[in-house]
């Protein structure tokens, strides 16, 4: 029997970069279908695990974080996608893969998960990277095509085709998945 966990990823985000408010724009899509699964997840009481940039605040605390990165293009997503502090766990990252520098995979054996399911910012970067570790630390991944957002819709099919094709991803819309 497999057991998952939904790993949201740099969801928190204050989109203060070149590219901000397009991939701001996209991230918006996402956000329903994500929380529909991280609903069931917390009935379920099934690991929900947010990874998220530091912005050089390196405190693991997701309130300052939010507080830090709120801002006109972030507010709107961040009220929709925080953290549920009594339900979901919650890990800074140095760079792009979720498990670079961080507890995630101490965490996830501890959890006894063999799936990860990825969603999250940017799709052709920190989710992309997250995947290919994931990989070569042999979890099976699902990461529904409709849970990822990247600058431009070309880097997020191309993330989403490489995931498919070179780390054997489900990539399927999440309301295909049988979870």
């Amino acid at each position: 029997m497999t057991k998952a966990a939904l790993l949201i990823i740099d969801m928190i985000n204050d989109f203060n970069f070149e590219a901000g408010e397009a991939l701001a724009g996209h991230t918006k899509n996402i956000i329903d279908p994500i929380l529909t699964l991280k609903k069931t997840f917390n009935e379920k009481d099934m690991p929900v695990v947010y990874i998220n940039d530091h912005y050089n605040l390196w405190q693991a605390d997701f309130e300052k974080i939010m507080a830090y990165c709120r801002n006109e293009k972030s507010e709107g997503i961040i009220n929709r996608i925080a953290p549920i502090k009594e339900q979901d766990y919650f890990l800074i990252k140095p760079k792009h893969s979720a498990f670079y520098g961080t507890a995630l995979h101490t965490l996830l054996q501890q959890l006894k998960v063999d799936t990860l399911i990825l969603a999250g910012i940017a799709g052709n970067i920190c989710v992309l990277f997250t995947a290919n570790d994931a990989y070569m630390r042999e979890y099976n991944l699902i990461i529904p095509e409709d849970f990822i957002a990247s600058n431009n819709d070309e880097d997020n099919k191309y993330a989403l085709t490489m995931m498919k094709n070179v780390l054997s991803a489900v990539t399927k819309p999440s309301d295909q998945l049988d979870l």
